[in-house]
């Protein structure tokens, strides 16, 4: 009977009709037979120690047929302390992926300065597939594990043995999926967090998208516009390029982001004695990457897995110390152990830890058709690695199984914003992730949005990371509304200084690295998050 009443409550979600007034308790009075959500305690400590409530919201598999199979998402709530007057309504979170848990980010409230976070109820929830939501899809946990072939197929057998494993893993998660894999495009989250407001009884969402959140933003708007109030997307996906083309142009914003670290690099030479010069110490990355080719770090770090290390430089400038600290232990001292356990921290072995990655492959791979030709592939890539070499190949085979990805592939959402309310957009000059063309094109489809530019930084999605500039203005957009003033032309409408890069002399003396404060830890849970790629 449960079932038969989520039934019609979703399909009443998915028309948008019969919502049920905003309010701090409105998940108390709820339309008469829409299934409610019982709250209880959350295991997470960071939710824990913030006294959040933890839920599920059980929706169908399938939006089209409400009456067959379901599955339970994973909620979070921290609900709002200010006066039921200053109520502002509930934040959706999306920390980006596809893939990234986004149970843990209800916390993120707490980071908003100004306490504008305050006036709102923040909304975590783990993604249809992800996380502790279920099913949990997994595939093969030991796929990016140890022994991975070099990214660089410079031989017929490196490039089959590439193809056969890309093949076997879409297999195990066809296997692994079943009928799942139909159903994690991204038009089945954004009608999740549609099936989510219902279940609140709010008459409208307000939305934090990071990465790919922004275009579950973007698609939201696009199918619900008169359900979203406020959003803020920061690292904007170019939504007329999702997912193939997207991903080659990743390669050539990357490529220009680790020349921009090895030059923070030659910088602090008096700390890491790597070089002086920045093509001096390009160089010399790729040459031990040649020599782990034959004799890799403590047996398990080969190129392959050396390029997986560095290439969070280029996504964040967080990791930037960490790195060099690893890379002048290898070739200062041949000390392998910091390598690795970097490679480890992002590479858990642990039974389910390739959940992410088969989420991600999951959406991409069938929320449009990728090329299914090899030729095409090869022809493309081998284009692009001759310009950027850094990370095309490692990004072509992460992506690969898609060729043969077991799930229908769909038709993207074409994202329009002409009835959207007032958005906040968000974007470093030099993100790689989400090159900052994605944030002008979306600034192009919602007229109504500003965008904040964070001049000549590297950082990919890092707002609430502590840029006064950048951070006070999203304060002020969620306490107002009040965007700032759209400028004439395809640029910024405010421009920031970007995230100081980290500076490891600091207070510190000249030779030895500076002492650290400790970081928020609602602050770590979001870069936990966001890493997860």
């Amino acid at each position: 009977m449960r079932r038969r009443l989520l039934a019609a409550a979703v399909t009443i979600a998915v028309a948008a009709t019969g919502a049920v007034a905003t309010g701090a308790r409105a998940d108390a009075r709820l339309k008469p037979g829409y299934p409610k959500l019982t709250w209880g305690t959350c295991t997470e400590q960071s939710l824990v120690s913030r006294k959040a409530e933890c839920g599920t919201v059980t929706v169908p598999m399938d939006y089209k047929d409400p009456d067959g199979a379901t599955v339970e998402l994973a909620v979070s709530r921290i609900k709002h302390t200010v006066p039921e007057a200053q109520y502002q309504g509930i934040m959706l979170i999306n920390p980006g992926g596809p893939g990234a848990k986004g149970q843990g980010l209800a916390v993120l409230g707490g980071l908003v300065p100004k306490k504008a976070g305050a006036a709102y109820d923040w909304i975590g929830f783990d993604p249809r597939g992800v996380g502790a939501s279920k099913p949990s899809l997994s595939c093969d946990s030991t796929y990016a594990g140890y022994n991975r072939p070099e990214y660089v197929p410079t031989t017929t057998a490196i490039e089959t043995t590439w193809l056969k494993r890309a093949e076997k893993y879409a297999k195990d998660c066809a296997e692994a999926g079943g009928d799942l894999l139909n159903h994690l495009k991204t038009q089945d989250t954004v009608r999740d967090m549609e099936s989510i407001r219902l279940v609140l009884g709010a008459n409208q969402i307000n939305f934090y998208g990071f990465s790919y959140g922004t275009y579950l933003g973007q698609v939201y708007a696009t199918m619900f516009p008169s359900r979203v109030r406020r959003m803020v997307l920061d690292g904007n996906v170019d939504p007329g390029r999702v997912w193939y083309d997207s991903n080659l142009d990743q390669d050539i914003a990357f490529d220009k982001n680790m020349k921009i670290y090895f030059g923070w690099l030659a910088e602090y030479d008096s700390v890491y004695h790597l070089g002086r010069n920045a093509k001096a110490i390009e160089r010399l990355y790729y040459s031990e990457r040649t020599r782990l080719a034959t004799k890799p770090a403590a047996g398990v770090i080969g190129p392959s897995e050396f390029t997986d290390i560095f290439l969070q430089a280029g996504y964040y400038i967080f990791g930037w110390e960490e790195i060099a600290q690893a890379f002048s232990a290898w070739v200062k001292k041949r000390d392998p152990q910091p390598l690795k356990k970097l490679y480890d921290k992002n590479n858990p072995q642990e039974k389910g830890a390739d959940n992410g990655y088969a989420v991600y492959l999951a959406v991409q791979c069938t929320d449009v058709q990728w090329p299914i030709s090899w030729t095409k592939w090869t022809a493309d890539n081998w284009e692009v690695h001759r310009k950027a070499p850094f990370e095309t190949w490692a990004n072509a085979w992460y992506n690969v199984p898609c060729r043969t990805w077991g799930g229908r592939a769909g038709i993207p959402t074409t994202v329009s914003g002409e009835t959207a309310p007032p958005i906040l957009l968000i974007s470093e000059t030099l993100d790689a992730a989400t090159p900052f063309n994605g944030s002008l094109e979306v600034r192009k489809r919602f007229p109504r949005s500003a965008l904040i530019e964070g001049v000549g930084g590297t950082t990919h999605a890092g707002s609430l990371f502590g840029d006064e500039c950048i951070d006070n203005t999203i304060a002020d957009y969620l306490a107002t509304g009040v965007l700032p003033k759209r400028k004439p032309g395809e640029r910024s409408d405010k421009r920031c200084p970007p995230i100081a890069r980290p500076n490891p002399v600091a207070d510190g003396g000249d030779k030895k690295p500076a002492k650290r404060s400790a970081v928020d830890p609602a602050r770590l849970e979001l870069q936990r998050a966001l890493v997860q790629r």
